[in-house]
């Protein structure tokens, strides 16, 4: 296992922050980071319903490995169901070891909703949607997963997630 590379994972409800996270934290690492978003690689490439053995979970791992091979930052970001992705999560454990950072945005629905507002694709889906995805602290456990809450800012965040990584 090389040290060198690490894994973050950033997960949590929609509208809560993730991917402008994994937007911010990869400009911050720079070149040799890769982001690997749910979204798009279950929407747009695969074009694929979330649920239990999606199609999409296989397709994640096999991007994260190959960041491994190829970069020394991976950033994984998704709702990222903890039943749904749990094998994915398992084989991640075993690839990284204590070389993986994962965070949970622990955001009130209210604000995701507000925030989800404020993105060009809101008007691809709505609260009513939302309230169906929702999954309250939907924690990971076989990985321990540092909670991000509403007050912290963008800013806040990701030097918080870019501090222990460097460490």
């Amino acid at each position: 296992m090389d040290k060198d590379i690490k894994l973050i994972i950033l997960r949590g409800n929609s509208g809560s922050g993730k991917t402008t996270t994994g937007r911010a934290l990869q400009k911050k690492f720079g070149h040799g980071t890769m982001l690997v978003s749910q979204d798009v690689v279950r929407r747009e490439m695969l074009f694929v319903k979330d649920g239990p053995d999606t199609e999409a979970s296989q397709l994640l791992n096999e991007l994260v490995l190959y960041g491994k091979k190829h970069c020394s930052i991976v950033i994984l970001e998704g709702i990222l169901n903890s039943g749904w992705y749990r094998k994915l999560f398992e084989n991640l454990l075993n690839e990284f070891g204590n070389q993986i950072f994962a965070c949970y945005f622990d955001i009130p629905f209210e604000e995701t909703l507000n925030r989800h507002k404020q993105k060009p694709n809101a008007h691809e889906f709505g609260e009513k949607e939302m309230r169906k995805w929702w999954n309250e602290k939907d924690l990971l456990g076989i990985i321990p997963e540092i909670l991000i809450h509403k007050e912290l800012s963008l800013n806040e965040i990701v030097d918080m997630i870019y501090r222990d990584v460097i460490r």
